[in-house]
């Protein structure tokens, strides 16, 4: 699952008790390009990770898994999301004696493992998780098991397989799970803890305290087309999202162009319902990484430069509808409305299969300021004018709702719709104090 983050990458096994690990930074491809990397991750049972950081630095430390050597066993961790009291819980810890090998809030739930006084470790896990705050979605690696949770809001995705021999698999995408050849078998639930051993399959619950509010930018951006979560396709719901905006903001023109690779079903749907043709307008260089998720605007203008190019043959003299999944600080938008303008486009439409990107996330996604959103900033006139664009709309909240179709009895259906209305489903702890200040934010973007 590379496309969940290319800053390093990670692999722990289990070999008959003995737990031995890899880490390094870069893509999988070039922390693993040496067979012997591989060679000694023998045994029965192993978890991998690939980070996108939201919390910590980019140092080889931060890599996860995390391996552990106590005196009374190996432990692995790996873990998906961003904790919103890392720091207080932290602060606390150390000053009771832990020692931090990272800076990432990953290694707290170990320490807090450790400290717990309860008598198995299933019931220190469970007290541990039941401190974190914020969005989670946890594998552990012990000598005997391997254990899965998810946080009770179920902010990140976490899916369950089953091998033709009875191995189970636990991924974040279940696209993991065709690929080798796993059959789906469940979701991992908020406020659920799965224990995988030589029995098999446990599920527990740590607190009975949960409201699903699922990540909605997995919908719109991170996840995998050909992934499920929580029984939606990917794809599926992308597309509905171009068909309701194509409802909600027509547009004269002769073509709809979408950007590659996320917001090709956004645009094929929109394409669809309007009647317009569809044409491949954009072409991605397929071995550029992904420039939301990259860690620095400079490699992130510069990855967009090298990513995409205009098919001056396609869009010359055409009035262009350009279907992007997101507009987040306006800088990729304005490079591909120059793009398809200097190829000849006649005029540039935007239309972006989400509602305007105005709050921080603290749940996973490493946007923890306003300052850094072009929507919080600028209304969408004004966004208009600064990306070059001919017209400017956005999806309705309403609408994206509508288009994902979750059914829970929560809140906007089960979505976390907070980086769009600031509606955060849990307090924000640690963050409430930054948060507050980045409303008083405003800042120019040119």
């Amino acid at each position: 699952m590379q496309h969940r983050g290319q800053e390093g990458a990670g692999i722990v096994s289990n070999d008959h008790g003995k737990l031995n690990g890899t880490r390094g930074l870069g893509l999988l491809s070039e922390v693993f390009k040496d067979e012997r990397q591989l060679s000694h991750l023998t045994g029965n049972a192993a978890i991998g990770h690939v980070r996108y950081a939201t919390a910590g630095s980019g140092s080889v430390d931060n890599i996860q898994p995390f391996l552990f050597n106590f005196y009374d066993g190996d432990f692995a961790l790996a873990h998906n999301g961003n904790l919103t009291n890392a720091k207080s819980l932290r602060k606390e810890l150390e000053q009771s004696g832990a020692i931090f090998h990272s800076n990432s809030d990953t290694e707290i739930l170990m320490h807090l493992i450790r400290r717990s006084t309860k008598a198995t470790l299933c019931e220190r896990m469970k007290e541990a998780l039941n401190t974190v705050k914020g969005g989670f979605a946890y594998l552990m690696l012990t000598e005997k098991s391997m254990v899965a949770a998810l946080d009770p809001n179920g902010f990140r995705p976490l899916s369950i397989g089953q091998m033709v021999n009875g191995a189970y698999v636990v991924a974040s995408e279940t696209c993991a799970l065709e690929v080798v050849g796993a059959k789906f078998i469940q979701d991992v639930q908020p406020g659920e803890m799965i224990t995988i051993a030589d029995g098999g399959l446990t599920i527990e619950s740590f607190t009975s305290k949960t409201q699903p509010a699922i990540c909605s930018m997995e919908y719109i951006y991170f996840a995998r087309p050909d992934s499920n979560i929580a029984g939606i396709n990917v794809h599926s719901a992308r597309k509905k999202m171009g068909k309701i905006l194509a409802q909600e903001a027509p547009v004269e023109a002769d073509m709809v162009v979408g950007v590659p690779n996320s917001s090709l079903s956004a645009a094929s749907g929109y394409a669809e319902q309007s009647n317009i043709p569809y044409e491949m307008g954009l072409v991605k260089n397929q071995y550029i990484a992904r420039t939301f998720i990259q860690p620095t605007q400079e490699l992130r203008e510069q990855g967009v430069r090298m990513k995409l190019s205009a098919v001056r043959g396609v869009v010359e003299g055409k009035r262009v509808i350009m279907v992007d999944d997101s507009i987040v600080r306006g800088t990729t938008s304005r490079r591909i409305v120059s793009l398809l303008k200097d190829a000849g486009a006649k005029e540039v439409h935007v239309r972006i299969a989400s509602p305007p990107l105005k709050y921080p996330c603290f749940y996973g996604i490493d946007i923890q300021t306003r300052r850094e959103l072009i929507a919080a900033n600028h209304s969408i006139d004004e966004i208009k004018s600064l990306i070059g664009a001919d017209s400017l709309s956005f999806l309705s909240e309403d609408g994206l709702i509508d288009a994902i179709g979750l059914n829970f009895d929560a809140p906007y259906s089960g979505l976390c719709m907070a980086y769009f209305n600031g509606d955060y489903p849990t307090p924000l702890y640690d963050y409430e104090k930054q948060y507050q200040a980045t409303l008083e934010e405003k800042v120019s973007f040119v």
